[in-house]
């Protein structure tokens, strides 16, 4: 089999099978040596084509994105885990909500399992494999530009959408949060889709952990008094929490 021919078919392996493949699995399938693999797999890499991994490669593709995502997601992982099983406390039965796109939200998403019903609108991708798992669950992806270095959807149509529903909660987070109680956000579509969220919530819960105080980021869209509740870690000082509590109901995680 002729060099490019082998590339075209190890790229169409990555594409049917959705995961990460080995070298191995490629080996036997293409019938060639280890070291034509490897070789193979290197001009794809510098072709931007695969992402090579450990014994193996993926597609530089949705799953890629999906893994970088994810490996935000277990960034400050347990401060993540523990605010997003406390929210989930803040969640009835039979509820409509909207949960943003960010990885403290996505800690809320796994702890969703053990509603009866629940409908849950969302422009994180990476919501629809946690939560088309759980049966009891009606899962609304709203429409939109694809941004995959957030993998979500934004823009006018996501705007437009979110503007007529009417939600019983809805589930936010920043980027940062400065001591006087200004939320912000790195990206301006973010900051500007957040703005419309806040709007459309009869209980507005800002998920976001101390690490966050402090921050840099660019682009402010609430303050605390916009919200109904903040749930956060108890690393903060006792002065500041005081200010805080003057604006928000403050509730920190276990």
């Amino acid at each position: 089999m002729k060099i490019q021919n082998r590339q075209v078919k190890i790229l169409e392996i990555l594409r049917a099978m959705q995961r990460i493949v080995t070298i191995n699995e490629l080996v036997d399938i293409l019938g060639v040596s280890g070291i034509t693999i490897r070789r193979d797999l290197q001009e794809l890499e510098e072709k931007k084509a695969v992402i090579r991994t450990h014994g193996g490669c993926m597609l530089a593709g949705r799953l890629a994105m999906e893994t970088e995502y994810h490996k935000r997601v277990a960034v400050n992982f347990e401060l993540k885990r523990a605010i997003g099983k406390r929210a989930a406390k803040e969640i009835n039965d039979g509820d409509i909500i909207l949960i943003e796109e960010g990885t403290t939200c996505f800690h809320l998403s796994t702890h969703l399992s053990h509603f009866k019903s629940l409908s849950v609108y969302t422009n994180s991708l990476a919501l629809i494999s946690e939560l088309s798992r759980m049966p009891n669950i009606t899962l609304n992806l709203l429409g939109g530009v694809v941004d995959m270095d957030h993998y979500s959807v934004s823009g006018y149509i996501t705007e437009s959408m979110i503007e007529h529903i009417k939600f019983d909660k809805v589930f936010l987070e920043v980027d940062a949060l400065d001591t006087s109680g200004i939320c912000y956000e790195n990206n301006e579509s973010i900051a500007r889709l957040a703005k419309i969220m806040l709007r459309q919530g009869k209980e507005r819960i800002l998920l976001c952990d101390h690490t966050k105080l402090g921050r840099n980021a660019y682009f402010s869209y609430a303050s605390l008094d916009d919200f109904d509740k903040w749930i956060t870690t108890p690393e903060i000082n006792e002065e500041q929490l005081k200010l805080f509590r003057k604006k928000t109901d403050v509730i920190l995680t276990e």
